[in-house]
This record gives structure tokens, C-alpha cells and sequence, in this order.
């Protein structure tokens, strides 16, 4: 389970990395021109799109043949593209051939990363103790937010320690070595992970579903709907929240370039402290309460924190980010066994697939690049606040209304959804 959780770090590093070097991704395969930050965030926005993709097919496999196969496979794919960015040649090479080779490789990560998360969600929810998976659940998304941490501090040291001259010419492939490296070491421990208790009891019950996508559009349609919806809030306050910010801050002139990544790894810390005390204390009260209660957050803080850091001064602008970071780890720690818990063992990864990355595509991979367009189009510094706002209000709804999935709490609940093939949350062969 350690080994599980921790490769999301390598997930999140090179997804991060690639946001928090946008600015420096523009000038070496973009040419640096007034286009080309857009340009590297549409990429990274294209790119997104073949995440449902790669998470269809993986969790396809995960369904099918195992956990432990799929996430092996995925890690091997994710250190390949790692190592060959870090050997791209450049726009002084190539000219704009450039960028779309990096358009390419980054579309290939996507697809091996498409159902790596999931699939680490469910394997970390399927092997916890009842009353502890909220807890060990987070752990996906503290692991991911210490990938974030090192991209952004290893870009921070990168930037900070060279010249501009240095940094464009070969400094940017130091990050994604290191990358590649750390995915390699993850890709070889894999290798002696158990597989999951909850795919061994479908494999002894043979209750293996022979179209894992079909058994999950028949039977968990709701279902699926409440997992888009708190996958949704919990991307644009990721994206939007975290990953966007030092980007905002450099083309807005809040801080410098270095000066934003330094203030981005003090948000990457916040978060991994609070992902772990979200995930226990959903554990306590329920999902449903602190799902609901951080989308009531979602709607009232960001607009004053985007305002707060377009303000200037350090205080404000760290402020600011931190509240923000709090708000988008609290949502990923208890979105992480909440969405888990909306599907029985049978089909999980292929409902997660299809409700967790089809919201990510829009509200995560897209919403940087809008935000950008957005604030240049109209001059408002806090719209990106705004956007976080609107999807926060669309989807209380949906927490005030979804039932509660927390072992005992739903037990209680559940034996209608039991007879049309739903395992109890708490259930062990």
C-alpha cells in the first residue's frame, strides 16, 4: 500500500512540473513570443484529453486482470515519456517542430497516466481497514501533492541557481530527468505489490464482470454522475487553485518567476498536511458533511484570495495561496474514498475511469489555459476565483443530496443497493 500511494508522486510530479515550468516550456519550445505562454497551457489542455482515453483502457485491464498488472504498466509507459522530454530538442533546433513534439509526448503521458490514479485509489481503498479508509485513501492525495512538491521545489532550485541563458539552452532537463528517474525506481517496486484483496474475492467468487464499462453504465448511472461532479471541484480548485497560481502570479507581475515557484512549494507543504486530517475526519463525521461544507468554502473564498494575491506584497500573495492550497488538498483527500465508494469492487476502476477523468479533462486540464485567456481577455484578476465559485454552486446540489458512503453509515443504508450488486463499503470475504 505504501508502494501504491507513492507512486502517485511521479504522476503529480511531471504533471505539475510541466504547469510550474510553463513559463520557461514557452521561451524553449514555443520561441517566448506574446502567444506562447497560451500556447503551453493549450497544450497541456489538449493533452488532458487523452486521459479518459488511457483511463478506459487501463481500467479495463484493472477490471479485468488486476490492479497490481495495470498499475505496473501504467508506470512503465510514464517512465519512457519522462525520458524522452528530458531529450526533446528545441525551438532553436527545430524551430516550432518543437512544440509539437512536446504536444505529442505529452499526449502519451497522458494516456499512461489516465488510469493511474484511479487505479491507486482503488487499490489503497479495497486493502484499508473499514474504518480507516478515508485515511489511507488520502494518501493518493498526499503522495500526490509531495510529487507536486518536488517538481515545484526542484524547478524553484533549477530557476533560482542559472541564468536565463542556461535555463532555456539545457537547465529545463534537469527537472524531467530527475523525473524519469524517480519513475523508473517507482516502475521496479511495483513489480512486488500484492494484488488487491477485493479483485482476489471477485476472482474466488467469479464475479469478474466480462464488460466492466457496460456493468457500471447499467447498473451505477447515478453513481457516476456524483463521482463527475466531486471530481470536478476537486480539479478546478487543484488546477485552478494551485497549478495555475505561480503562472498568475508571473504574467500578472505579483512576484517573480522564482520568487512564485518558492511561494508554490510552501502551498505543496500546506496541502500535505491537510489532505491526511481531511481524509481522517471524514472518516469520523462522513464524507457527505466535509464534502458539503468545503463546497460551501469553494464558493465564498477564492474570488477574495485571487483578489488578495493580485494585490501584491508577499504577505497577501502567501496568504492567499495557502488558503486556497488548503481548500483544493481538503477536497482531493475526501474525494479520493468518496468517489471510490460510489461503485462496488466490480467495475470500480472503470466507473472511477469514466466519472473521475471526463471531469479532470474539463475542469482541470482546460481551466488553466481559460483562466489565462480570461483575465487577459477582461482585465479581472480575480475571475479565476470566480470560476472556482461557479463550479463550487453547480455542484452542492449534488453533495447536499448524494448518500453517504462512510463504512457504517452506509451499511445501514445499503441493502437495497446490495441486491442490485453494490458491495457494502465495509465488506470483507
Amino acid at each position: 500500500m505504501v508502494v501504491a500511494a507513492l507512486s502517485t508522486v511521479v504522476e503529480w510530479y511531471d504533471f505539475t512540473l510541466y504547469l510550474y515550468f510553463a513559463t520557461v516550456l514557452a521561451r524553449v519550445f514555443f520561441g517566448g513570443g506574446n502567444g506562447s505562454l497560451l500556447a503551453t497551457l493549450a497544450g497541456f489542455a489538449i493533452a488532458y484529453g487523452m486521459r479518459p482515453l488511457g483511463a478506459m483502457v487501463f481500467g479495463h485491464i484493472g477490471d479485468r486482470i488486476g490492479r497490481q498488472r495495470t498499475l505496473v504498466l501504467s508506470m512503465m509507459l510514464m517512465t519512457l515519456a519522462m525520458l524522452a522530454t528530458a531529450l526533446l530538442p528545441d525551438y532553436a533546433t527545430i524551430g516550432p517542430a518543437a512544440g509539437g513534439l512536446l504536444l505529442l509526448l505529452r499526449c502519451f503521458m497522458a494516456f499512461s497516466v489516465g488510469g493511474e490514479y484511479t487505479g491507486v485509489v482503488a487499490y489503497l481503498l479495497e486493502g484499508a481497514r473499514a474504518d480507516r479508509r478515508g485515511l489511507i485513501t488520502s494518501l493518493a492525495s498526499a503522495a500526490s501533492e509531495v510529487g507536486a512538491l518536488l517538481a515545484v521545489a526542484i524547478a524553484a532550485l533549477v530557476v533560482g541557481a542559472m541564468s536565463t541563458v542556461h535555463l532555456d539552452t539545457w537547465g529545463w532537463r534537469i527537472p524531467f530527468l530527475a523525473g524519469a528517474v524517480l519513475a523508473g525506481g517507482v516502475w521496479i517496486a511495483r513489480s512486488t505489490m500484492d494484488e488487491s484483496p477485493d479483485f482476489l474475492r471477485q476472482l474466488k467468487q467469479h464475479s469478474v464482470p466480462e464488460s466492466p464499462l457496460r456493468h457500471v453504465l447499467a447498473q451505477h448511472r447515478p453513481a457516476l454522475l456524483r463521482t463527475f461532479a466531486i471530481s470536478a471541484l476537486g480539479s478546478i480548485t487543484y488546477y485552478v487553485g494551485i497549478t495555475y497560481v505561480p503562472a498568475f502570479l508571473s504574467s500578472s507581475g505579483s512576484l517573480a518567476e522564482g520568487r512564485s515557484l518558492w511561494l508554490a512549494t510552501l502551498a505543496a507543504v500546506a496541502v500535505i498536511l491537510v489532505t491526511p486530517l481531511a481524509g481522517a475526519l471524514s472518516d469520523r463525521v462522513g464524507r457527505k458533511p466535509v464534502l458539503i461544507g468545503l463546497g460551501i468554502a469553494g464558493m465564498l473564498l477564492p474570488l477574495s484570495m485571487f483578489g488578495l494575491m493580485a494585490g501584491g506584497g508577499e504577505l497577501r500573495v502567501a496568504a492567499g495561496a495557502i488558503v486556497l492550497a488548503c481548500l483544493a488538498g481538503g477536497v482531493s483527500a475526501v474525494g479520493a474514498p468518496a468517489t471510490a465508494e460510489q461503485f462496488p469492487g466490480e467495475g470500480r476502476l472503470s466507473g472511477l475511469a469514466l466519472g473521475v477523468t471526463v471531469a479532470t479533462v474539463i475542469f482541470g486540464g482546460l481551466t488553466p489555459f481559460l483562466a489565462e485567456l480570461f483575465v487577459r481577455l477582461t482585465g479581472w484578476t480575480a475571475l479565476p476565483g470566480a470560476m472556482i465559485a461557479a463550479v463550487a454552486l453547480a455542484v452542492l446540489p449534488v453533495l447536499l443530496t448524494m448518500p453517504e458512503t462512510r463504512p457504517g453509515v452506509a451499511r445501514q443504508g445499503t441493502a437495497a443497493i446490495s441486491r442490485g450488486g453494490f458491495t457494502a463499503p465495509g465488506h470483507r470475504d
